[in-house]
């Protein structure tokens, strides 16, 4: 394929800057953008290796350092009110309802693969690709089909978070990163002096106090088995979601997890493991990006959280409205949780995805 000009969003750490070295040494005419998603003393973090914590003025300043070390030109746009608005505003909704929320997979569609792009051709910047520093892959493009791919490196795959971007958005994007694994990028990163080479990894979305996001003040509440007895108390349904094991510090025959959680009463139900296995969940707002709708049942992986291994065999039935009834084999999976996210996987290919909602 010939080269042209891509943009790339550059967030000063390894994998956005050689994800913009490598498309460099492949030939293209490369413009390094950045976001600054945060707006300065508004939220409390004392925590950087997190996504929202690094986007204000110490983000861009590595973003420019890294560009000017690859020999790149760099710009920056503020998208902290965007971001603020569909992003932060989604997240405390979210959990302030009880259901878990996903934002990242948020952001990529609406932020870093909708407005930052958009935001670069307003400024009258022309660019014929869009590419950043995640780990996935996506078909040729001479290709007849359209798909986006799991990355070579399985344990920093990103396709999950990557499911509900548009096919419009996918035709136009590069990823660099597809076929290597973090360590060969740390390696590229250190053959070439970049400062970024032994930088950490950003760490989830956010780190620090939840309910700074939230802004919402602790308040006690009951831990509750399904019969209805009381078995602790905690300072607030929406520090917890549903799978969760860590935090229960409960005095119980058996390790408890979260079950359910009632917001309008500030209680959080919890059980054993065996309790918290189901194999059956509706999902809503499915997007297909590899494939077209799907109008009968079939049969494929899915995968229920990031950090979680693909579930083989679940049979997947289309409903009406852009839903869908997952039934999982066997003995089904744990920590289903409203809010997050089904992806569908056949192979290495992202089939599309969902909002589990039931």
């Amino acid at each position: 394929m010939a080269c042209g000009r891509v943009i790339v969003g550059v967030s000063g750490g390894v994998d956005s800057s050689v994800a913009a070295l490598l498309l460099k040494d492949a030939g293209y005419e490369v413009i390094g953008v950045t976001m600054n998603i945060r707006q300065l003393g508004k939220y409390r973090s004392d925590i950087n290796n997190s996504c929202f914590s690094i986007g204000g003025e110490e983000c861009i300043a590595s973003a420019q350092q890294a560009c000017a070390s690859i020999g790149i030109e760099h710009y920056a746009f503020n998208c902290a009110e965007e971001f603020e608005e569909k992003i932060l505003s989604y997240f405390s909704k979210e959990f302030l309802s009880g259901r878990t929320p996903n934002p990242c997979v948020q952001c990529n569609r609406y932020i870093k693969f909708g407005l930052l792009p958009n935001a670069v051709r307003a400024s009258g910047i022309s660019f014929d690709y869009y590419a950043t520093g995640h780990y996935a892959r996506r078909s040729p493009f001479d290709s007849p089909c359209l798909q986006l791919l799991r990355g070579k490196d399985s344990r920093k795959d990103q396709s999950y978070f990557l499911y509900n971007i548009t096919r419009e958005q996918l035709s136009q994007h590069l990823f660099p990163l597809g076929e290597y694994t973090k360590q060969e990028i740390r390696l590229i990163a250190e053959k070439y002096g970049l400062v970024s080479a032994n930088k950490p990894d950003s760490q989830d979305f956010y780190r620090g106090d939840r309910k700074d996001l939230l802004g919402i003040k602790p308040k006690r509440g009951k831990f509750i088995l399904s019969s209805g007895r009381v078995v602790g108390e905690h300072t607030g349904y929406w520090n917890f979601t549903i799978g969760q094991r860590k935090g229960i510090c409960i005095a119980y025959p058996e390790p408890l997890y979260v079950l359910e959680i009632r917001a309008d009463s500030n209680e959080v139900v919890v059980g054993t493991r065996d309790e918290c296995l189901k194999r059956h969940f509706e999902a809503e707002h499915a997007n297909w990006l590899s494939i077209e709708e799907p109008k009968a049942p079939f049969i494929c992986g899915v995968k229920l959280r990031s950090a979680s291994p693909i579930i083989e065999g679940a049979e997947v039935s289309p409903l009406a409205g852009g839903r869908v009834l997952v039934n999982l084999p066997g003995d089904g999976g744990t920590g289903i949780a409203p809010g997050q996210s089904a992806v569908f996987y056949d192979g290495d290919i992202v089939l599309g995805g969902a909002v589990i909602c039931s």
